[in-house]
Formats: C-alpha cells, structure tokens, sequence
C-alpha cells in the first residue's frame, strides 16, 4: 500500500508539471487562458486592489514574470492598474468587466470538475484532514526541493 501511494503521488506530480503548458478554453477566442494567466486574474479577484509584486510572492516567481503577464492581460481588456493614491510609484490592480467573465468562468470550472474531491474532503473527520494536511505538507516539500 505505501509504494501504491508513492508510486502514485510522483505520477500525480509529472502529471502536474507536463500540464504546465496546457490552455483553458472557455468558449471564446478572448477567454482562452494559460494557467498562470487565468491564475493571475483569479488573484486579484479574490484580492482587489493587490500589488504586483503580493502576486509573485503568492506565487513564489520574480516579479518580471508577473509584469510580462499583467502587460498581455491589461493588453486584452482584463485587467486595469490604479495609482496607489498614497504611494505614486504603485498600481493597484483591478479587474475589468470582461476579467470579472473570465474569473466567473474559471470559478464555474472549478466548482464543475473539482466537486467530487471537495465532496470527498468534505467527507472526512478530523483525523483523517490531519493524515491528508500532513501528507501534503510533506509533499510540498518534496515538489520545492525537487523544482
């Protein structure tokens, strides 16, 4: 049973890291997304008014990354930057109309094929959460080391 699991979690990790380049597609030509992108916009829904520089910290890359994105992003109508009222050298970002669509979306695809493992989660006692937080924890360092 522990080789089934290993075995299993390293295939789960190549799965993961060959996907990197993998686009959603949500029915349009202007709601087609790399994951980073559609990662991004979903950030600063969740945290209006976010810096740049809190997203890649979020998401442990350089800064430059997050500029590269946020350029193409403001570029096709999704996200708009506001000067920091009290900082002039900073923007807040935002996301525009057609950012909100593309966050709905990819909230709705979540909700759609993540919900048999939300159940599942939902399911368990505490025990059982701390085995699984445990592992994950451990597996997480296991991914960092080996990136």
């Amino acid at each position: 049973m522990k080789h089934e699991v290993i075995h299993s979690f390293i295939a789960l990790t190549e799965r993961i890291a060959n996907s990197r380049t993998n686009v959603l597609d949500f029915g349009s030509e202007d709601m087609v997304f790399y994951r980073g992108e559609i990662h991004i916009i979903k950030t600063i829904g969740d945290y209006p008014g976010i810096y740049s520089s809190e997203i890649a910290r979020r998401f442990g890359i350089t800064r430059a990354v997050i500029h590269k994105t946020l350029i193409k992003l403001e570029e096709r109508g999704l996200v708009a930057k506001e000067q920091d009222e009290e900082d002039k050298k900073r923007f807040r970002l935002r996301l525009t109309e057609k950012g909100w669509t593309a966050y709905r979306f990819h909230e709705e695809y979540h909700q759609r094929l993540d919900r048999e493992l939300f159940d599942y989660i939902g399911a368990l006692n505490g025990e059982q959460l701390e085995a699984v937080s445990g592992f994950l924890k451990h597996a997480g360092r296991l991914i960092q080391n080996h990136a």
